[in-house]
Order: C-alpha cells, then structure tokens, then sequence
C-alpha cells in the first residue's frame, strides 16, 4: 500500500475524487448527501479517515490495497452523514441511495393506463419479523388514488 497521509498528492486525490463522485448527480447514480452536510461531511470524514489509517499495524497496511481503502472511505462517509441529516427522509436516502426517494416518478409495466406514472409522496422503515422492508406511498399521476408497496432492504 502507498502511504496514506494527509499531506501527499495520492491521499489528496483519493479523497477529492470520492466526494467529485457522491457529491454530484451523474448516470443512474443521485447524490444521497444534501447540500448543506457537504462542507462538515468532508472535514469529518475525512478526519475520521486518517484517524483509522494511523491505527492501523504495519501489517494489516502491507496487506491491504487501493480498494479496501476506497471501501473503506465510503463506508466512514456514509456512516459520519447519517449523523448529521436533518429529517428521517435524508437518513434513508443515505443509507439506501438507490432506492425510490419522495418526488420520484414510479413507472408501472402494467397494459393500464390508469395505473402508467405514479409519484412516491411517502416513505418510511419497516420491519416484519427478521425483514426490513422500505414502505412507499404514491399517487397516481392519472387517477390520484394514494397506493402503496414496499421493496426488502439488503441485511
């Protein structure tokens, strides 16, 4: 492993590119991080970083490579951001980033045209038993009748 430390190009690099990518919209792929955690999710995640890098033995730095670090980094960022959102919504947008979030448009592959678009208006966790599931509510875009459907959170 290169060292990891504040002050080098590599280190600096890594951290920009990281923040460039969940910090901007592209592809498929939505910031889950709102505006306002940007600056304080930077300074503390990257702080936490180097914290971790420094504790670790000489050996577990000779064994471990560029995308255990990348990994890593991305879970300090994600873990340090839950902590500091405002609303229920933003948290869960975090921890799940690819899931549907309140605005979107849903739409259903059905041959019914009443049933085409609906927007999610609601959401929220549930757990059934040893499952977790995320609850959304929707409209109809057509019909403006409310419905609803859940997807089975990763363990």
């Amino acid at each position: 492993m290169k060292e990891l430390d504040q002050s080098t190009f590599e280190s600096a690099e890594l951290i920009e590119q990281t923040f460039i990518y969940w910090f901007s919209d592209h592809g498929h792929v939505r910031t889950p991080f709102p505006d306002y955690i940007h600056y304080n999710l930077k300074e503390k995640s990257t702080e936490l970083f180097f914290n971790w890098v420094s504790e670790l033995d000489p050996k577990a730095k000779d064994e471990i490579n560029d995308q255990i670090i990348s990994e890593k980094f991305e879970e300090i960022i994600f873990e340090t951001a839950t902590g500091m959102v405002k609303t229920e919504d933003e948290r869960i947008t975090i921890l799940y980033p690819f899931l549907p979030r309140i605005g979107d448009n849903i739409q259903n592959e059905t041959k019914n045209p009443s049933m085409d678009e609906s927007i999610v208006i609601d959401r929220y966790l549930v757990k059934e038993g040893d499952l977790s599931y995320l609850k959304i509510i929707l409209n109809n875009a057509v019909t403006k009748d409310r419905w609803e459907t859940k997807f089975e959170l990763p363990v």
